[in-house]
């Protein structure tokens, strides 16, 4: 851990594990190391509504999320190049977080403009679970900066680029601020 003027920087390695997680502290910027997923509305409605499985193992790959749309170009086929990923409002999902968090075991929820503070006081606190919020508007060419590798897409050719699952490898992906902590603060 890194201390600049009163913001910690830490480095966490995904997935996440309850010792990685519980010395996070409000406020501290976090980069992130491993593998991340997309997810946001069409994904929500695949698993919430229409009642599919996730197509990959969250709970033990995976288990951070990002709500955002990443500018993807796929130069041939299979092949994809991710410059940049624009953060979405995480509050709109809300409601499927909470199980998200329960049934698959994401640890971690990445997004902007926060969640209702009853959803971090129910969900987050009894899963231990953090939300980290991505630092200003317009930054998403820094974050693109952060992904290594696309390691896998999936519902592609149902939600179209935008919605679709990405597995990202990254590599100090960020910063993003922790807005809560495994407290529910």
């Amino acid at each position: 851990m890194q201390q600049q003027q009163g913001v910690r920087e830490v480095q966490v390695q995904l997935p996440l594990t309850t010792e990685a997680i519980q010395p996070l502290r409000l406020g501290d910027a976090v980069f992130l190391n491993g593998l991340v997923f997309t997810g946001r509305e069409g994904v929500y409605q695949q698993i919430f509504e229409r009642g599919l499985e996730p197509p990959f193992d969250i709970r033990n790959t995976c288990n951070a999320t990002f709500h955002c749309s990443p500018a993807v170009s796929e130069p041939s086929p299979g092949v994809f190049n991710i410059s940049a990923v624009t953060a979405t409002a995480s509050f709109r999902f809300a409601k499927h977080v909470p199980l998200l968090l329960e049934r698959y075991g994401v640890r971690a929820v990445i997004g902007k403009g926060g969640m209702q503070e009853d959803v971090y006081q129910s969900a987050f606190r009894r899963h231990g679970a953090i939300y980290l919020t991505t630092v200003g508007y317009g930054i998403g060419a820094i974050y693109g900066r952060g992904i290594r590798r696309v390691k896998d897409v999936f519902w592609k050719d149902e939600l179209g680029l935008a919605q679709a699952i990405w597995v990202l490898e990254v590599e100090n992906f960020g910063p993003f601020l922790v807005e809560c902590d495994a407290e529910g603060r």
